[in-house]
């Protein structure tokens, strides 16, 4: 795939597809007007101002072609419009063909179909959007929680970009006078880093870091999370699952092994959708079904943000537990005492010593909900985040990341070498990777390759 020429006109249906009142249908480009004149029975569109709307009927572009639908017909000329081109955004009668006809009779008059995110990749190569806000279009358009929407809105609004702006402006204005003094060592007295440019280097670097803090949770966030809940069997995991839920998702037996393959239901906590599991009881399997069910519930400790370990407090531990606690490694566990409306036998302390990592122990009942309110709000602590945790400029992004990990990375190169007195080209050259990298945030420096990757995530009509 090769990015278009962006010099033709484009058009696709911009609503998704079924049942609804309305659809739209947009055309973007440098022939936008003529072509949506084409087939527009009402105002002359090609000298209608902008931003205006004009009722009338749409039909094919042949002479005599029928009436499609009665529509409105929105103006917005370059370079106030979504694309900085000239857009012609009809509203036509929802369900399956109305706006199918009305993007046919528009590729009839000269359009090209859009390709996936092809009005927003517009709108960043002219300049309307940064890459890190049209990415935030999509995500938008993806969330499945209010925090997440609120997080992608901030960064539409440019929140992440003016944060990073201010930064590399100071690592910009560091990386000038170093190179100036590369240049100009004797006017300016050597080519050393002079003490205020070593502490806005580190200064930049400290900031960047800080950003990167809250990532994790900004992702959880962003993207959701996977939170198993994993045990032997009886521990009460089905019950818990669902008293979790609120309702009856999981089957609920006295028979152990009766879980036998994932059961897996969203749950919003502090903003995040949370994709709860309940898993096979972990123990040596009784047949071939249950050993695939034990082992798919093995397996998910390795995609999962948390682990509950739901554990039965009215039953001592055993070798069992003690296996299972092993296959844990750098996992984050959130421990369920569950039953803990029977007389106790394993107490936190025992559960705690099984791993070298601090736990948090919530004693709860599924059977009388004691304690289930306590546990979502410890597991909503274990995601990284109350809901109070601000969004603002946050790093939810993997891609933006992973860059500026690198970017940060650069400067404390940069601030090292300039510490030990190293010669300004070394400096410099540290300075430009770290405005590099962070530049692919923001689209500044960035491959024809990753734009393609990043806008093939988008729907046809955005």
């Amino acid at each position: 795939m090769s990015l278009p020429a962006f010099d033709d006109t484009i058009a696709a249906i911009a609503t998704a597809p079924g049942d609804s009142g309305l659809a739209v249908v947009r055309v973007s480009g440098a022939g936008a007007l003529a072509c949506a004149a084409r087939v527009f029975e009402g105002a002359p569109l090609e000298s209608a101002l902008s931003h205006t709307l004009h009722h009338g009927w749409a039909r094919g572009p042949a002479e005599g072609a029928p009436r499609l639908d009665e529509v409105v017909a929105a103006v917005f000329r370059a370079p106030r419009s979504y694309t900085r081109e000239d857009v012609v955004e009809f509203s036509c009668h929802g369900g399956r063909l109305p706006a199918r006809r009305l993007l046919a009779a528009l590729l009839g008059a000269g359009a090209r179909l859009a390709t996936p995110g092809e009005f927003t990749l517009r709108a960043f190569l002219r300049g309307r959007l940064d890459l890190a806000q049209a990415e935030a279009v999509a995500d938008l358009i993806h969330a499945e929680t209010e925090r997440a929407a609120d997080l992608a809105l901030a960064q539409l609004s440019g929140a992440l970009s003016k944060e990073l702006h201010a930064i590399t402006e100071r690592v910009r204005d560091a990386l000038a006078e170093t190179e100036a003094r590369v240049d100009f060592a004797e006017d300016v007295g050597g080519v050393e880093v002079p003490p205020h440019v070593r502490e806005a280097i580190a200064s930049a670097a400290a900031q960047l870091e800080a950003m990167l803090a809250g990532s994790a949770f900004a992702r959880a966030v962003r993207e959701g999370v996977h939170v198993p809940l994993v045990g032997r069997p009886n521990a009460g995991k089905s019950s818990l699952f669902n008293a979790l839920l609120g309702e009856a998702r999981a089957i609920v037996t006295d028979v152990p092994g009766t879980t036998r393959d994932r059961v897996s239901e969203p749950l919003e906590l502090a903003g995040v959708r949370v994709t709860l599991s309940d898993t096979a009881g972990v123990r040596e399997a009784a047949d071939a079904i249950e050993a695939e069910g034990v082992e798919r519930a093995l397996a998910s400790l390795a995609s999962a943000a948390c682990v509950l370990w739901v554990v039965d407090a009215s039953r001592a531990l055993t070798s069992e537990d003690h296996a299972l606690a092993a296959r844990f490694g750098a996992a984050r566990v959130l421990v369920a005492l569950n039953q803990s409306d029977r007389p106790g036998v394993t107490r936190a302390s025992e559960v705690e010593a099984l791993l070298p990592t601090a736990l948090t122990c919530v004693p709860v009942s599924a059977v009388t909900g004691a304690g289930v309110d306590a546990l979502r709000e410890a597991l909503a602590r274990q995601l990284g985040g109350p809901e109070s945790a601000s969004l603002a400029g946050a790093v939810a992004n993997a891609r933006h990341a992973e860059a500026l990990t690198r970017a940060a990375g650069a400067l404390r190169r940069a601030g090292g070498a300039a510490q030990e007195g190293a010669p300004g080209e070394i400096v410099a050259l540290e300075l430009r990777e770290a405005l590099a990298a962070a530049g692919e945030v923001t689209g500044e420096t960035l491959g024809e390759d990753l734009l393609e990757r990043i806008f093939a995530r988008f729907c046809i009509g955005k």
